[in-house]
């Protein structure tokens, strides 16, 4: 009876489910494409919710055979509203690179959603082409997470979470298809959807860039992602010369945040958010300094035409004047008859 009851709790004891670590995985993470397809994949991240284990950031590196070929990242879907690197496609190394987080962290699937609301980014791979010469093309490719990839806890400690990690195997046809697969491109090719609104904030912090002013911004766009963000400073002496809407405008890629060139704020600051379809939505900062001084070019300007506009007016005067003298009758002076005359 003794070793019964021993057995029973032993039993017991090892029925009891460890924590699960956090999960990063790719999906669908099997995948057969013919030559010269592509195909959209997610990158996902799961978490213990029984445990209550919530992830804030994520340092990601994946690698991948040279048999696949990534062509674009897409951030539309993406829960990471902060990206301290947003991810980048390194062909000479084969590596693709991101780190993103979350305030407050990621805690599960949000209730009452149907969408699989854990994707951090997307990526289309394309499998190659028919080669001449070369010998057999590859039949399968692996991508994978390399061992740099870390996720943080929301802890206020950033303490490192266990992260478990999973493979995608991509299975390559040696011939290609009846019809090209590109839902992606078709997807961009749909776009028409502008970014979603956005504003610029002026900020100024004497422990960020030498005390001097920049500007923060923001967006996202639930379509195909968004390109980049362009910026353009018009300062006063320039309004016009060109027009911000102009194709030789000088527009220049930027990031937020965005340290500005004109620190005296006469300038006009405007920002655009570029979508992978080439929409765009734009922000504009007004001048906020008011007191400017006028350029020189400008006042020498006005003050001539103002005296020539004085001299006109002026002239057409004296002429009206002397119009009305000539038209006018001369006047009969008739002799007063006074009663003693009479």
């Amino acid at each position: 009876m003794k070793y019964a009851f021993t057995l029973v709790i032993f039993s017991l004891l090892t029925l009891v489910t460890p924590a699960l670590a956090a999960t990063l995985y790719i999906d669908p993470s099997s995948y057969t494409l013919h030559r010269g397809d592509a195909v959209t994949v997610a990158v996902r991240l799961d978490v213990d919710e029984a445990s209550g284990e919530c992830i804030n950031a994520v340092n990601g590196v994946i690698i991948y055979d040279e048999n696949i070929l990534p062509v674009d990242i897409s951030l539309g879907s993406s829960i990471f509203p902060v990206w301290i690197e947003v991810p980048v496609i390194d062909k000479a190394n084969r590596r693709i690179t991101f780190a993103g987080g979350i305030p407050n962290g990621y805690c599960g699937r949000v209730e009452g959603d149907p969408r699989l609301t854990n994707t951090l980014l997307e990526l289309v791979f394309r499998a190659p082409g028919l080669m001449v010469g070369g010998g057999e093309p590859a039949s399968a490719a692996v991508v994978s997470f390399s061992s740099e990839t870390t996720a943080y806890l929301n802890d206020g400690l950033g303490t490192k979470a266990e992260l478990k990690t999973l493979t995608t195997r991509f299975s390559l046809l040696p011939t290609i298809g009846n019809e090209i697969q590109d839902a992606w491109g078709d997807q961009v090719e749909a776009d028409t959807i502008s970014p979603e609104a956005f504003s610029l904030s002026l900020e100024r912090d004497e422990f960020a860039f030498e005390n001097n002013y920049y500007i923060v911004f923001n967006t996202t766009d639930k379509q195909t992602g968004l390109s980049g963000y362009e910026v353009i400073e018009e300062a006063p002496e320039a309004a016009n010369l060109f027009g911000f809407g102009a194709a030789t405008a000088p527009w220049e890629k930027t990031r937020s945040p965005y340290v500005l060139k004109d620190q005296t704020l006469r300038s006009t600051v405007r920002v655009r958010a570029l979508d992978k379809a080439g929409n765009e939505y734009i922000a504009t900062l007004p001048p906020r300094e008011t007191g400017y001084s006028v350029p020189v070019w400008w006042l020498a300007a006005a003050a001539a035409t103002t005296t020539v506009l004085v001299l006109v007016i002026a002239v057409l005067f004296s002429f009206r004047i002397r119009k009305i003298r000539l038209k006018k009758p001369a006047l009969t002076v008739e002799p007063v008859i006074t009663n003693q005359e009479v």
